[in-house]
């Protein structure tokens, strides 16, 4: 006698309908369509996952840059003199400084124009 799948497919059914909650129409309902529509929908978590720290990055660029133009400075002569002056601090870390700590970042920014002038 031949095995049928039985309990197993009615499981699978469950467990695709249940990710597939929240989708519209036959995205829903159907099998094969809640199957597709699951792939391309992790296929654009996926890239959203890296897009997403993209464009963190280059928010923090604009925030440093913003913060080093009003103390006279452009963003590239700014990450120029942070490496000359052996300042290892990430993007992040300087764009919270320049938001939330701006005597700190006046302080990293005189050391980088010193070590630009030397």
């Amino acid at each position: 006698m031949r095995t049928r799948k039985g309990a197993a497919r009615t499981q699978a059914k469950k467990r695709l309908f249940e990710r597939s909650k929240g989708f519209v129409g036959g995205r829903r309902r159907l099998t094969r369509t809640a199957k597709e529509s699951l792939l391309r929908a992790g296929a654009f978590a996926f890239v959203g996952r890296r897009l997403k720290k993209r464009e963190y990055r280059k928010l923090w660029m604009v925030r440093i840059n913003a913060a080093c133009r009003q103390r006279g400075l452009n963003y590239s002569r700014f990450i120029a003199g942070l490496v000359k002056a052996n300042i290892e601090l990430d993007r992040k870390s300087l764009s919270e400084i320049a938001v939330h700590d701006s005597r700190g970042f006046d302080a990293i920014v005189e050391a980088v124009k010193r070590a630009l002038a030397s």
